[in-house]
């Protein structure tokens, strides 16, 4: 038989929330608490791993007190030929929608349309100056990237595009 404690919060001995439960996240101080409060959870007698806000400054190799926002999507692919992702994260699908424009699809979509995305275009085997990529069109589940040679007027595909969503 197994016995489950619902718990909904836990107060201190002034009567504050220390830990509260909400959908599907547990904070655990009270509100307004300027200190790295560090707690350990159990999960069937395991502990489960948690860290402070020193400890995401460091696992990002970031110092000082500005924020840290993390890359929420990119990808690496193959725009010429037959499109073809190389390796990506967060992003399911990329389609072609003709010579040197693309969708980027992702597999879960950002919370609004108001992200930074950025794009490079270039090649794998030569070294080629003057590649453009833009980004256009920014959506909840996709965008789209558009490559060009910087000298020419029209579009153009190319082997090496990169993309990356901050969020």
């Amino acid at each position: 038989m197994t016995a489950i404690l619902k718990v909904d919060e836990i107060q201190d001995t002034s009567g504050n929330n220390i830990i509260n439960e909400n959908a599907d996240t547990i904070t655990i101080g009270k509100s307004g608490d300027t200190t790295n409060i560090v707690g350990t959870l159990q999960n069937n007698g395991s502990a489960v791993t948690s860290y402070s806000d020193s400890d995401a400054l460091s696992l990002f190799n970031a110092s000082g007190s500005a924020p840290v926002y993390a890359c929420r999507a990119w990808v690496n692919f193959n725009g010429t030929g037959t499109v073809a992702i190389r390796d990506s994260g967060n992003v399911s699908s990329i389609t072609d929608n003709g010579v040197g424009v693309y969708t980027v699809n992702f597999t879960t979509n950002m919370p609004d349309a108001n992200y930074s995305a950025v794009a490079t275009a270039g090649a794998i085997s030569n070294v080629e100056l003057n590649m453009t990529a833009t980004v256009h069109a920014p959506a909840v589940g996709s965008y789209i990237v558009r490559t060009r040679n910087a000298n020419q007027a029209t579009q153009s595909d190319r082997n090496l595009v990169t993309s990356a969503v901050f969020r």
